[in-house]
C-alpha cells in the first residue's frame, strides 16, 4: 500500500476509501481563539498567501480522491502536473472565495459548492482535513460527509505546548529543562530557573502558531522587560505558556507518526532542517541518524502514538525534536496532532524521489512587482525544472502562493514551494541555492 492507502486504512478502516481534501492551513489560528498571548509575540497573518498553500492537496490526492481548492488552479500548473502524473486526484472549488478566509469557510459560504459535496456522499466518501476545528464539523454537518477524524475539541487539547510538555514528563522521555506556567505569576520563577542553568530561553505560547507565538529572552534584562509587559495582567491572569532552555546548534527534527483508529501506531518519516550560514534552507530527507538516536525516535513515536489515542486522538501526527550536540534526542519539543508539511510531500517521496537520492523542501520567499505566470517560472528555472526523469530537479507543489498577495500597486510577498531532488546531499542544497538565484532574478531582486 501507498502512503494515502495506508491512511486511509487506518482512518476509515478501507484502504479504497475516497477522500476529500481540506487542506485548512494554520488551522491551529482556530484553536488559539481567547487563548492568552505574549505580549509582543504576534506577526502579521499573512492570510492570502497562507489560504492558498491548500493547492499542496493536489499532489497528495489519489487516484478518485478530491481535492477542495479556494480558486481553480492555474492552467500552465495544471499541465506541468498532469504531464507529471502528479495529480491524480480531481479539484472543486467554491463560487465565491475571500483571499482572507480558510478553504472550509469558503466552502461554508457557498450553496453550489455545498451541494456539489453533499452529491459525494455514498458512505465511502470522507472529508479529510489537515486539522479538524469547529469550522470542519460544521461542513460534514452540512454535506452529510463524516470526517476521517476525531472531534475539534480533542484536536485543540492535544495540539497545545502543555499537553506536549506534560506528555514528557509524565512518560520519561528525554526533555529539555524546563516548566509549565499556567499563570503570569508563575513565569517569573520559571524565568529565572531557566536563565540560571545559562543560555537562552524561549517562552512559548501553548496554542501559538507556526512559530509565532514565542518570544526569546536573551538575560535577566530581556526577561524584566517580558514581565513588565505581562505581569500588568496580575500574577491570577492566566497564561498558560511553556518556559525552557534553548538547546544551542542542535538540529531540528520533524518525525510523523498515523495514529489508527483502532490504538495501532506507525512510523512514517524523518526529516531534518537545512542551515546555511543559519539561514533555514528547508528540510532534508532521507535522514541518517546515530543508530541510538533512531532508537530513541521509534520508542517516543510508539509512546506518543499510545498516549495520544488514550486522549481518544486518531489521525495524522507531526512531532518536533531535536538532537543535540552531545548526541542527545529530545524526542518531543511540540506535537502537532495534524497533516504537516512533510504529509504533503508523502506523494511526491514515494513516485519522484528515487532510492538514493536526496531532497530538500524548500521555501523560496519572493518580492514580485507584479504577477507572474507559471510560464515565466519554468523559463526561470530552465532546466532545472524537474520533469519527471530525471536528476537533479526542482519540482514545483505550489504555485498559488507566489500571487495570492498580489496588489495593484505591485511589490508585495509570494511564495513558492518545491522540493529539490538530486543525488547527492551536496548537489541537492547547490540546485537549492541555484533555484533560489533564478527565481529572485525572475522577480528583478538584487544580490
Amino acid at each position: 500500500m501507498n502512503f494515502l492507502e495506508r491512511l486511509k486504512k487506518d482512518l476509515t478502516g478501507d484502504q479504497n476509501a475516497r477522500f476529500i481534501l481540506v487542506n485548512n492551513f494554520e488551522v491551529e489560528r482556530s484553536w488559539a481563539v481567547g487563548e492568552p498571548k505574549l505580549p509582543g509575540a504576534g506577526i502579521a497573518f499573512a492570510g492570502a498567501t497562507v489560504n492558498r498553500m491548500e493547492e499542496m492537496g493536489a499532489l497528495l490526492a489519489g487516484l478518485g480522491d478530491v481535492v477542495l481548492l479556494k480558486a481553480q488552479m492555474d492552467g500552465e500548473f495544471t499541465d506541468y502536473l498532469t504531464r507529471l502524473g502528479a495529480a491524480a486526484g480531481r479539484t472543486v472549488w467554491p463560487e465565491h472565495s475571500d483571499p482572507q478566509r480558510m478553504v472550509t469557510e469558503d466552502a461554508l459560504a457557498c450553496p453550489r459548492l455545498l451541494d456539489e459535496l453533499r452529491a459525494m456522499a455514498d458512505g465511502g466518501t470522507y472529508l479529510m482535513p489537515l486539522g479538524i476545528s469547529s469550522a470542519e464539523e460544521e461542513l460534514a454537518k452540512e454535506t452529510g460527509l463524516p470526517l476521517a477524524g476525531t472531534t475539534a475539541q480533542i484536536c485543540k487539547a492535544v495540539n497545545g505546548k502543555i499537553f506536549s510538555r506534560q506528555l514528557v514528563d509524565e512518560t520519561g522521555l528525554t526533555s529539555v529543562p524546563g516548566r509549565i506556567c499556567h499563570t503570569v505569576g508563575e513565569l517569573r520563577a520559571a524565568l529565572t530557573e531557566q536563565l540560571a542553568l545559562g543560555g537562552r530561553v524561549v517562552v512559548k505560547e501553548s496554542l501559538g502558531v507556526s512559530g509565532r507565538g514565542m518570544v526569546v529572552v536573551k538575560d535577566e534584562a530581556g526577561a524584566a522587560r517580558l514581565l513588565r509587559l505581562i505581569e500588568r495582567r496580575g500574577a491570577d491572569a492566566p497564561a498558560n505558556l511553556v518556559v525552557e532552555s534553548w538547546i544551542e546548534h542542535a538540529t531540528d527534527l520533524n518525525y510523523q507518526l498515523v495514529v489508527s483508529r483502532t490504538g495501532n501506531v506507525r512510523f512514517e518519516t524523518v526529516k531534518a532542517a537545512v542551515l546555511r550560514d543559519n539561514v533555514h534552507q528547508g528540510h532534508r530527507f532521507p535522514v541518517e541518524l546515530p543508530p541510538a538516536a533512531m532508537d530513541d525516535l521509534l520508542a517516543a513515536t510508539e509512546t506518543i502514538g499510545k498516549a495520544l489515542h488514550a486522549e481518544g486522538y486518531f489521525g495524522m501526527v507531526g512531532v518536533d525534536a531535536m538532537l543535540g550536540q552531545d548526541g542527545t534526542l529530545y524526542p518531543c519539543l511540540e506535537i502537532n496532532a495534524r497533516f504537516n508539511m512533510s504529509t504533503y510531500q508523502s506523494r511526491i517521496a514515494e513516485r519522484f524521489i528515487p532510492e538514493g537520492a536526496h531532497a530538500i523542501a524548500a521555501t523560496f520567499g519572493l518580492r514580485p512587482s507584479r504577477t507572474h505566470s507559471f510560464g515565466e517560472v519554468a523559463d526561470a528555472l530552465g532546466e532545472l525544472l524537474f520533469d519527471g526523469r530525471s536528476l537533479p530537479g526542482v519540482l514545483v507543489n505550489n504555485f498559488a502562493t507566489l500571487n495570492a498577495a498580489a496588489t495593484d500597486d505591485g511589490n508585495f510577498h509570494g511564495r513558492l514551494y518545491a522540493i529539490c531532488v538530486a543525488d547527492s546531499a551536496d548537489e541537492v542544497l547547490a540546485v537549492r541555492q541555484e533555484a533560489e538565484a533564478r527565481l529572485q532574478k525572475m522577480v528583478g531582486a538584487t544580490s
